[in-house]
């Protein structure tokens, strides 16, 4: 797996995950809210199957394979 998210873009995913996690810990947003646990998995590996699937990456550095 090569590093494919950038560091604003696992900020964003990080606090994004956090958020909904939290949300649906108090019951805001019900149940739904649990998929936050996707942004926040992927924001802590740095690695985004999507981005793979797609050819994409936030990543400024080219890493090694």
């Amino acid at each position: 797996m090569k590093i494919n998210e950038g560091g604003i873009d696992r900020v964003l995913r990080i606090l994004a995950g956090l958020v909904l996690i939290a949300l649906a810990w108090t019951g805001t947003i019900g149940v739904w809210g649990w998929i936050g646990v996707v942004p926040l998995a992927t924001g802590l590996i740095g690695w985004c199957p999507a981005y793979s699937i797609f050819g994409i990456s936030s990543c400024p550095m080219k890493s090694r394979s």
